[in-house]
């Protein structure tokens, strides 16, 4: 697929860390201008260095530090990016949160960052690709496999993600006809600190033997599927979720 995005414009949210730093690479690879957003200013220098290292791919790329749970912000992020590169083609929301524990001792904050994090970035940023998405373009939200299978003390994250998959239904009907795909991908349990913050060995061990391999995914597996539903050829996929898991089809107690 080497230069089948070349001249594109893609936003990865989150875009400086694991899963996302895994996204510009492989969107600058294919010859994509990228941004990086990250939230946290303290994930200044791995954001400038994710965009040093695309640059070094041939292509041109920008940091774009900012709290996507304010909608302004949101705002900010993608008038920043059509100002710098004058369009805007590719959006992949890979921004996240996780909370895992039982219903009853979830936090209001708690259950409010989930839904700002997970469910409130990807909508609006939505919104914001309905006028200022350039036609054609392609957008992509990373959900979860755990809003497929029964999962306690995920209700939080789980919860939170499910919302984007409808969002996704009806935002692909709506922008449509602009030639826009929208679709979600729900990757399966992945060896990243995003998931080693919430979990413990033993509760990773039992993940992993929910897998066909007995593994648990590596965050590269997710990235050729990234690269085939943001290609101008994938113009017929759109409105779906794709299960990258390793077979992960078991509930989860």
């Amino acid at each position: 697929m080497t230069g089948i995005q070349t001249g594109k414009v893609a936003i990865v949210t989150g875009g400086s860390a694991n899963i996302g730093k895994l996204f510009s690479h492989a969107l600058a690879g294919d010859g994509a201008n990228v941004v990086v957003h990250y939230n946290s200013r303290k994930r200044e220098s791995e954001a400038n260095d994710v965009v040093n290292e695309v640059k070094g791919l041939g292509v041109e790329a920008m940091a774009h530090q900012g709290d996507l749970t304010e909608i302004a912000e949101i705002t900010r992020l993608v008038d920043a990016t059509v100002e710098r590169f004058g369009h805007w083609d590719i959006l992949v929301n890979t921004a996240g949160v996780i909370v895992r524990k039982p219903v009853a001792e979830t936090t209001e904050q708690e259950y409010d960052a989930s839904f700002a994090i997970n469910a409130k970035i990807p909508y609006f940023l939505m919104a914001e690709a309905f006028t200022k998405m350039a036609d054609n373009g392609r957008i992509i939200n990373i959900v979860t496999t755990q809003v497929a299978v029964t999962a306690a003390t995920y209700s939080a994250y789980a919860g939170s993600k499910a919302p984007v998959e409808h969002f996704t239904k009806a935002f692909a009907k709506e922008i449509g006809p602009r030639g826009v795909t929208v679709n979600c991908i729900a990757p399966g349990p992945q060896k990243t600190s995003f998931l080693y913050g919430a979990e413990n060995d033993q509760t990773l061990a039992w993940l992993a033997g929910q897998t066909i391999s007995g593994e648990l995914g590596d965050p590269v597996d997710v990235v050729p599927v990234v690269r085939f539903l943001a290609a101008p050829d994938a113009r017929w996929v759109t409105a779906q979720t794709v299960y990258v898991n390793g077979g992960m089809i078991s509930p989860i107690n």
